[in-house]
């Protein structure tokens, strides 16, 4: 499968996310307008968020009125919850890739 370099690049930056925090998700968004966004999953006492959750939010809160697409990296698959936070917000499907960057769906 070919990916568009746009779809590349939130993989990448999903990625690197994950691999700066040490966290097991890593996550990026990128809006209508083409701005990307990227976030680990968030696991305190008080709250907790996937990674696609945190990337979203940041999204949103910066204005974003939907997105073109979602990236997940993680041992994992995304949760229900994941998706539809996603759907909600256009995004059919998410790239769903492991921690190396293969894309798995």
């Amino acid at each position: 499968m070919t990916l568009d370099p746009e779809d590349s690049k939130i993989i990448t930056l999903a990625r690197a996310a994950r691999a700066r925090n040490e966290a097991s998700e890593g996550a990026a968004v990128r809006d209508e307008t083409g701005r990307t966004y990227s976030a680990t999953n968030v696991a305190l006492d008080a709250l907790t968020l996937s990674a696609v959750q945190a990337a979203v939010a940041m999204a949103v809160s910066s204005g974003a009125r939907s997105l073109e697409a979602v990236a997940l990296v993680s041992e994992g698959g995304p949760s229900a919850a994941d998706e539809a936070v996603a759907a909600e917000l256009g995004v059919k499907s998410l790239l769903v890739a492991g921690p190396d960057g293969t894309l798995r769906g």
